[in-house]
Parts: structure tokens; C-alpha cells; sequence
């Protein structure tokens, strides 16, 4: 997914805590590397994860695989609900608690790097506490 100006201009104020043209890069390059890497036949979970997350910040309208257009869904809980103050930090403690979970047990526990890459995002983006999410894909 691509994305333009206008999405990055209608993200929620309180959304983001790091500025918007260093979230928008990050965005963009996740959504290509993750569109390339399809291409080739490989699902990359980590940038998958990283623009998934992105998406659902900047509330960015998606297409389903039947061609509707929708809100995003919420990267770690799944939720349909927008992303704003409250539940972006909900999101952040879900991805937390899932971190801790072994591997097997986690609800994305087939997704190799997925896990951690929502919550870098998160945790860039959101709490401003970690860099910018790493991208290169777990093996």
C-alpha cells in the first residue's frame, strides 16, 4: 500500500510523538521493502509488522482482498476501533505483554519477527523511548 501527503496531514495530532516527515519515511520504506519482498515470494513479518502498525496510527484507509475500502485494524489486539492517545497506549501494553509470551505461545507466535517489530514501532513512534524500527527481515 502507498500511501500520499494528504494521509500524513490527517493523522491525529496525538497520535505520533516523533515528527511526521521521519514517520512517513519509515512508512514508506516498510510498505516498499514489504511489497518487493511479496513479489519475490517472501512474507516479511518484520516490515509487514511496521507498516501494518504505521497504517493504523495514521488511521490510512486500506483496500481488502475483495477490493473494500476500510479503517485499519489494530496491529497486536485486532481490534476496528481508530487509533488515538488511550488505545494507541492499550496497544503498546498488549504488544508488551505478547513480547514477554515464548514464541509458541503467542498469538503471532508463526509470524518470525512480527511481534517485535509492532512494538518498535510503537515504542519509536508512540512512546518515543527506542530508534526507528530496524527493518532488515528475521530469517
Amino acid at each position: 500500500m502507498r500511501f500520499d501527503e494528504r494521509e500524513i496531514e490527517k493523522i491525529r495530532p496525538g497520535n505520533l510523538r516523533v515528527p511526521r516527515s521521519e514517520f512517513a519515511a519509515l512508512w514508506d520504506t516498510a510498505e516498499v521493502q514489504a511489497s518487493e519482498l511479496a513479489a519475490s515470494g517472501y512474507t516479511d513479518w518484520v516490515s509487514g509488522g511496521v507498516a501494518m502498525t504505521c497504517r493504523w496510527l495514521a488511521g490510512a484507509v486500506v483496500v481488502s482482498h475483495d477490493g473494500q475500502r476500510q479503517m485499519p485494524i489494530a496491529p497486536i489486539t485486532r481490534h476496528e476501533r481508530p487509533a488515538f492517545e488511550e488505545v494507541i497506549e492499550a496497544e503498546y501494553l498488549a504488544a508488551v505483554a505478547m513480547e514477554v509470551r515464548p514464541p509458541r505461545e503467542r498469538l503471532y507466535g508463526d509470524r518470525t519477527g512480527y511481534v517485535e517489530a509492532v512494538l518498535a514501532t510503537l515504542r519509536w513512534a508512540w512512546r518515543r523511548s527506542g530508534p526507528v524500527p530496524d527493518l532488515r527481515p528475521v530469517n
